[in-house]
């Protein structure tokens, strides 16, 4: 099992499964629900993890992927809607001994807590947020979101949303994010090693997962997860390996100058070696920016860890601060305080 050696979590003497994080209440997404698999993933990545039980905690918003705090056998925090990523900045700085996890949606964290979605992030607190993007409000019947497409018709946009949407992994660079991911709700694995990467990760971590919702979008992201399209729509990247991609493994990301562009190996004499070799752990996230906001036609979707870079984290320099201060300071407990300056005796 990996160990975390930068981290202060106990960990479990005791092997645990799947079934151990398998919660008793009813799941009460709609059939066919991608976030379904990702309830999965968490299953299956947990034990993996190796916490304690007790040292994991779930904290939500509002919107069908904050119902996760229920679905999930840890400690819980169901918040109100858009403020999760704030609930959860408090419950780490209060209690550095807890893996927190997030989970939360693309209007929850990028709509009415968009102030907090990107403060979390600059702030750098060791947090794991999974953002299911569905671009939609699926819990509130269908309204469109800060992802959806421009054109797209929804129940707030009879003639079609004329919004620019956000790109989160754009969006999270801009932040100053040291980890970005990005995965399918198709690909239980791909969550589920992402999500293992995330725990790894010292700092804010954030997972876009294109979730699809059956019943106000479905098929959002049929240009990427078709299985007619997804081999040339799709290119899973893995840190120090080329870009390539394709059915037949054909295609490839190369930097020509400032930009990126798809070519086909074997054509002008082209061969992986000038293809751009990923590193996810590179400082500059020049490079990491490019690969979040390829999208189709043109490119592939990035899927994977795109970013996994180290900064100093707000909770660490927290309890720096904390400890200097302690060492400094002569008075230590609440004892000392009442005992402290002038004292007289009343009779």
């Amino acid at each position: 099992m990996f160990e975390f050696p930068e981290k202060t979590i106990e960990r479990s003497a005791m092997e645990l499964n799947k079934a151990d994080f398998v919660s008793d209440q009813m799941v009460k997404w709609c059939p066919g629900c991608g976030a379904h698999a990702i309830l999965a993933a968490i299953a299956n990545v947990f034990p993996k993890i190796g916490y304690r039980k007790e040292n994991f905690m779930m904290v939500s918003g509002i919107g069908c992927s904050s119902r996760f705090p229920y679905y999930v056998n840890t400690y819980g925090f169901h918040g109100i809607h858009g403020r999760a990523n704030a609930i959860a900045s408090g419950v780490k700085i209060a209690n550095p001994h807890l893996s927190v996890w997030i989970a939360t949606g693309d209007g929850d964290s990028m709509a009415i807590g968009g102030n907090h979605f990107i403060h979390i992030i600059r702030r750098n607190i060791d947090v794991n947020i999974i953002m299911f993007n569905n671009q939609i409000y699926g819990l509130t019947k269908g309204q469109y979101s800060p992802t959806t497409p421009m054109g797209s018709i929804t129940k707030t946009s009879p003639q079609g949303t004329i919004e620019h949407p956000f790109n989160p992994g754009e969006l999270v660079l801009g932040a100053q994010g040291t980890f970005f991911a990005r995965a399918v709700d198709t690909n239980v694995k791909l969550m589920t090693d992402v999500m293992f990467e995330s725990a790894r990760h010292d700092g804010t971590s954030v997972i876009e997962i294109l979730q699809n919702c059956v019943i106000y979008a479905d098929k959002t992201h049929e240009a990427v997860t078709d299985k007619e399209v997804r081999d040339d729509a799709q290119i899973h990247l893995k840190n120090g390996e080329p870009l390539i991609f394709g059915k037949t493994r054909n295609k490839g990301i190369r930097l020509n100058g400032s930009h990126l562009e798809v070519v086909t190996l074997g054509e002008n004499g082209i061969t992986e070696d000038d293809l751009l070799v990923h590193d996810q752990y590179e400082q500059d996230p020049g490079i990491h920016l490019m690969l979040a906001k390829m999208y189709p036609p043109h490119f592939p979707v990035a899927l994977g860890v795109i970013r996994s870079a180290m900064y100093p984290t707000y909770d660490d320099l927290v309890e720096d601060q904390i400890a200097q201060a302690k060492a400094k300071e002569k008075i230590k407990n609440v004892d000392d305080l009442l005992n402290s300056g002038d004292t007289w005796e009343i009779k």
